[in-house]
């Protein structure tokens, strides 16, 4: 039988987390400013990958297993904050140093490394993992129908990919896309301070 209310739970509460910039939203940004939009799109379809797998996970139990073997949760805590202060250093020695193309259209090498980036920033976000893990389990119901599992996996993907999407297609305009030039140095370093930090809280 299908739960309009718990999908309609599902949908505000993840509404409401996904607008909150963390990790993603700062990946999503920078790439949006500084590489091409097919890159950016590809990022975020990368994120949106990890969203899905995330809240099937939940929705199927993922609380209860994290609840039992807290040291799971440990671990990829902090291999996600490693990756997290890795790439913010990266950002700030490298600023400014290479410069960004504005093709309508990336390589292909150059898409694909941006979906797995997406993927691998997702996927190590502690704050992702609670989330699914504490809200989605809690919203969702104990037996959900298979029309109710699919209606709050889509809301997943819809909620997200028009989020990240429209923050992508909007950053990726060209006459933003001027401004960072301008700025691309005191960007980059703010970007990965900004991640670095994300990195070190996610530790602490």
């Amino acid at each position: 039988m299908f739960d309009s209310s718990a999908v309609l739970t599902v949908f505000w509460v993840y509404l409401a987390g996904v607008v909150v910039p963390g990790p993603n939203f700062v990946a999503v940004v920078h790439k949006a400013v500084a590489a091409t939009r097919a890159e950016a799109l590809a990022l975020v379809v990368g994120i949106v990958t990890v969203n899905l797998l995330w809240s099937g996970c939940a929705i199927t139990g993922l609380g209860l297993v994290f609840a039992a073997f807290p040291w799971a949760v440990l671990v990829v805590k902090i291999m996600g904050a490693a990756y997290l202060m890795w790439f913010g250093v990266r950002l700030i020695i490298k600023a400014g140093k290479h410069p960004a193309l504005r093709p309508c259209e990336g390589p292909t090498g150059s898409v694909r490394k941006s979906f797995f980036q997406g993927v691998v920033t997702n996927i190590g976000n502690p704050k992702s993992i609670a989330f699914y893990a504490a809200v989605f389990s809690a919203a969702a119901p104990a037996q959900p129908s298979v029309s109710t599992f699919v209606s709050m996996l889509a809301v997943v993907v819809v909620v997200s990919l028009t989020w990240y999407g429209l923050v992508a297609v909007a950053l990726s305009q060209p006459t933003i896309s001027s401004a960072y030039q301008k700025a691309r140095k005191v960007i980059d370093r703010l970007c990965g301070g900004l991640i670095l930090g994300l990195g070190v809280r996610q530790l602490t």
